[in-house]
């Protein structure tokens, strides 16, 4: 019998075979892609003609090769593995850069593809072995973070090449075209492997990387900032010289906005910590003088983006970042608070929401000079304020001129940088004086 013929089994439903004579396929190489095509012979006499013509690249495999064509792979699997990290040595000037463990790890990767395809080519296509824990399975998870991918493709094309080199020489020209056509298929698997070791070295390293700067934003919040948090901000492309600018905004429903902030801060020429702690989102800005992008305040969506006040260290982080958290909750309280706002610009809100540090902050920033003025000074502007700001209400109370009670209001601006005729600024300070007087008690 002609050894192309193969029978698979079937009943042939041709209308000139019989109801149950056998389906016979016949496979002949095709000339220009090298793989099969089958033309249905009719009956076991083998009488009959074509009636479909259609690619078959895997027809053959369905069965197998044969035992021969296996054991002859088998026997030369080792020295052709041996073959591919030769040339691999040779051709590659980055394989001499390796140490010891890497280039040990590159050996068994390449000598295990070689027999893994044996493998998968002596197996019927139904049962062929999974590849990644044929090929990849004796390296270490470590080989993709080390070895690049790109490194690793032209690894694999390399050694792909050397391989089919040398079938011609183990088959001989009648069985090495179809295990060639079998290493083309096997490599498109292997490159599917490939992509699916480094996507889930990525996947990884990426979830690491954000457990890890977490845990620096959330050690930095709680004033941990000794030499290990600093090594690990490192670690994170954090550079030890930049100036910081704490951000507390809240988390847009229904995505992660981490990406995007860093994308955005690395396209200003700054760097980004960033952490989300339940429904607030943390973000550290460095640089030499950070301040708030205007697509960044847009990115973040409708809540408003609060900033602490810049400072020069991580170990100086916690005072800023203790602002921006406790004017972010108090930031409620400004009606038509603006969409990027900083941390003592709320100070009134954050004393009323109990904040010690903004209550301090009034006393000594606004009460404290404006006694130190003069019983004047302070005894006007907190006229001016009971008058509802009526200049001349305020002048009758005072005994005084309304150019005096400008000139004193005026000297209010100049100590304090508030304009009491400023209907914020008067609240802020009413709010000052009042915490200055409790403070007094």
């Amino acid at each position: 019998m002609d050894p192309s013929f193969l029978n698979c089994g079937e009943l042939c439903r041709h209308r000139t075979c019989g109801p149950q004579t056998p389906h016979w396929r016949r496979y002949f190489p095709c000339k220009t892609c090298a793989s099969h095509v089958k033309f249905h012979v009719g009956s076991a006499s083998f009488t009959g003609y074509p009636v479909k013509l259609t690619p078959c690249p895997t027809s053959l495999n369905q069965v197998g090769p044969s035992k021969s064509v296996v054991t002859r792979l088998r026997q030369a699997e080792g020295w052709i593995g041996t073959t591919a990290v030769a040339r691999i040595e040779r051709e590659m000037s980055w394989f001499s850069g390796l140490g010891a463990q890497e280039r040990a790890w590159i050996a068994m990767v390449v000598q295990g593809g070689v027999r893994s395809f044996v493998d998968w080519y002596a197996a019927p296509e139904q049962s062929q072995p999974k590849l990644r824990h044929d090929v990849f399975g004796a390296a270490p998870r470590a080989f993709a973070g080390q070895i690049s991918l790109a490194r690793t493709v032209a690894m694999v094309r390399l050694a792909i090449e050397v391989v089919e080199e040398n079938l011609p020489d183990v088959l001989g020209q009648t069985d090495a075209p179809e295990a060639i056509a079998g290493v083309t298929r096997y490599g498109r698997e292997i490159g599917f492997a490939i992509a699916e070791v480094y996507a889930r070295a990525a996947e990884q390293r990426g979830a690491w990387d954000a457990r890890l700067e977490a845990l620096v934003v959330d050690s930095v919040l709680r004033g941990e900032t000794d030499g290990t948090v600093e090594s690990r901000a490192s670690a994170l492309g954090w550079r030890a010289n930049s100036r910081i600018l704490t951000v507390v905004c809240g988390v847009p429903e229904g995505r992660n906005p981490v990406d995007d902030v860093r994308a955005i801060a690395h396209a200003h020429g700054l760097h980004a910590l960033c952490a989300v702690q339940g429904d607030r989102l943390v973000v550290l800005l460095g640089g030499v003088d950070p301040e708030v992008p205007a697509e960044l305040a847009a990115a973040l969506g409708p809540h408003p983006v609060v900033t602490g006040p810049v400072v020069d260290s991580l170990a100086d982080v916690q005072r800023s970042a203790a602002a921006a958290l406790t004017g972010y909750r108090a930031c409620a309280g400004w009606v038509g608070v603006p969409p990027v706002v900083e941390a003592d610009a709320l100070l009134p809100e954050r004393a009323l929401a109990g904040d010690a540090a903004a209550k301090r902050d009034l006393v000594t920033q606004i009460y404290e000079p404006l006694a130190a003025a003069g019983n004047a000074v302070l005894e006007t502007v907190q006229t001016y304020l009971d008058a509802g700001g009526s200049l001349e209400a305020t002048a009758r109370s005072l005994f005084v001129h309304a150019n005096t009670v400008r000139y004193r209001l005026k000297r209010v601006l100049e100590i304090t940088g508030l304009q009491p005729l400023d209907a914020r600024d008067a609240y802020i300070l009413r709010v000052a004086l009042t915490c200055g007087r409790l403070e007094s008690l």
